[in-house]
């Protein structure tokens, strides 16, 4: 998150909202106390930003298909008699699957 003055502000914008489109926030201040923020405007699909910080950040790549209906339409796996979920979720770690 960068910061800027008032005065910077009026003769940098469009160096500023370079830097907003590019994903950054920027605070103002005047005297310095932040009075404002430019931001980039939220998809309306993340509307926390929270996915496009976490790309930016490259730790995670936001998918462009569709979801995989077809496996999520499976039904789920039969747990092994006398385990719990967790139990065989550690089962199949322990085995490398």
């Amino acid at each position: 998150m960068g910061t800027t003055t008032i005065t910077e502000a009026k003769n940098k914008l469009s160096a500023l909202i370079d830097r907003v489109q590019a994903g950054e926030t920027i605070v103002i201040l005047e005297r310095g106390k932040p009075v404002a923020r430019l931001e980039p405007i939220v998809e309306q699909a993340d509307p926390t930003g929270r996915l496009a910080r976490l790309e930016r950040a490259g730790l995670i790549k936001i998918g462009t298909g569709a979801p995989p209906l077809e496996l999520m339409r499976q039904p789920p796996p039969k747990l092994p008699p006398g385990l719990s979920v967790l139990e065989a979720l550690l089962e199949e770690r322990r085995e490398g699957r």
